[in-house]
């Protein structure tokens, strides 16, 4: 299991590699904790609603680093694969500077401190689109 608050020490690194004005999507998938960790501002919510508290402030941050949310659904059952999550939500962020910025400001990772106190597993994976629409 993954500490949901880990980013990967080589991860921002190799995604400065790529192209920093390509746009990027982020995969992001969610196993709730079923209540919050104490000492983050959340305590008595579940994590669920931990996380709604996290998504309302980082809502904020939309405007300087963009972050649209393109879908989000509950997963019901995992039919390849043993993983076992809560939610999947796809990110748009304009650039992939955008999103390096955003790991890096300092009022970001006082929120970021709530999507932790909220999951018990989580991942986000940089993804880029290689197949466009057809129509």
């Amino acid at each position: 299991m993954v500490n949901s608050t880990d980013v990967r020490k080589d991860a921002l690194k190799n995604m400065q590699k790529g192209n920093l004005d390509d746009p990027v999507v982020m995969l992001n998938l969610l196993k709730y904790l079923d209540f919050a960790k104490l000492g983050f501002g959340v305590d008595g919510l579940t994590g669920r609603e931990a996380y709604e508290v996290y998504g309302k402030q980082f809502a904020k941050f939309q405007p300087k680093y963009g972050g649209e949310p393109l879908w989000m659904g509950r997963v019901h059952n995992s039919i390849i694969g043993t993983d076992d999550w809560d939610v999947v939500i796809l990110v748009k962020y304009p650039t992939r500077r955008n999103f390096i910025d955003m790991f890096s400001d300092p009022n970001y990772l006082l929120i970021a401190r709530i999507r932790a106190a909220a999951l018990k597993d989580s991942r986000i994976i940089e993804m880029t689109q290689i197949l466009h629409k057809l129509i």
